[in-house]
């Protein structure tokens, strides 16, 4: 790194601090962060100390703090100002991961729904699952909820609002994805569902958390199709076939969500029941 008597250049200040000249001469312009000297050539120079005013910069800047905040903060030198700007921008912050938390948990779930979802249509496998969080709303509560013979729109506005509003009481992360649980004891089937459910982020002390077990699942998906009778049945056949013994509940989970689901050649369901361990 080329130095004039202890002094940066723009171009060497600028690879100390990652930057790029274009961004500095910003700076400068802005009146943020003006080079500390300027020689008898008349090109402007830098001390390496002031690489944490940049940093200091690139930190308000990154977090939202306004241009004149900012210039106020490194002017005025004031450590109780800068403390009260500081724990503004952690709040700032704190809200901000929450938000790209939510946005992981909602693509990659989508992104593991649909790759799920390019399994052959009505073949059964089997796969190993780690545990999964659900809200589970059950379905005679959400009957209570609407009117008599409510079409299928009414139905999933209920679901929704009661969603959105356990998570707002809950501080709930959901991805929104339908899934359903069946009655135990019963041929699974549209008419067998015990709750409607939606995919959680995280174990939770909310009175309607679910968690569908870690284990060996045999699962097969419904793909092109909105009725799921025809992937019920296949999912009875193969397990009388085959003598399979199965525990717990059936699952249905939707996999295409609302970025494919809209229309029925793209839609894609996946059933599933855990297989009972071999002794």
């Amino acid at each position: 790194m080329e130095r004039k008597t202890g002094r940066l250049t723009s171009g060497d200040f600028a690879a100390l601090c990652g930057a790029t000249k274009e961004t500095l001469r910003h700076y400068k312009d802005l009146g943020l962060l003006l080079p500390a000297h300027r020689g008898e050539n008349g090109y402007f120079y830098y001390d390496a100390e002031q690489f944490y005013d940049y940093y200091a910069i690139a930190i308000f800047r990154q977090t939202g703090t306004p241009l004149e905040e900012i210039r106020r903060c490194l002017r005025g030198q004031d450590a109780a100002g800068t403390l009260e700007r500081l724990r503004e921008q952690r709040v700032r912050l704190e809200a901000e991961r929450r938000k790209l938390e939510q946005m992981e948990f909602v693509l990659s779930g989508m992104i593991g729904g649909l790759e799920l979802g390019a399994e052959p249509d009505l073949v059964p496998r089997t796969a190993r699952f780690e545990a999964e969080h659900l809200l589970a709303l059950p379905a005679e509560e959400l009957e209570g909820l609407m009117d008599p013979g409510a079409e299928e729109d009414a139905m999933l506005m209920t679901v929704l609002e009661r969603c959105r509003t356990l998570c707002r009481e809950y501080g709930l992360r959901t991805d929104y994805r339908l899934g359903a649980i069946h009655r135990p004891g019963e041929p699974a089937g549209p008419g067998t569902v015990s709750h409607l459910t939606m995919r959680l982020a995280e174990r939770t002390d909310c009175p309607y958390y679910w968690e569908k077990p870690a284990g060996t699942y045999l699962l097969l998906c419904c793909r092109g199709r909105w009725d799921l009778t025809q992937g019920y049945a296949a999912l009875a056949r193969h397990i009388a076939e085959k003598k399979l013994k199965t525990w717990g509940r059936v699952y249905a989970c939707d996999l295409a969500g609302f970025i494919l689901n809209g229309v029925e050649s793209n839609a894609a369901t996946v059933l599933s029941v855990r297989l009972a361990e071999k002794p």
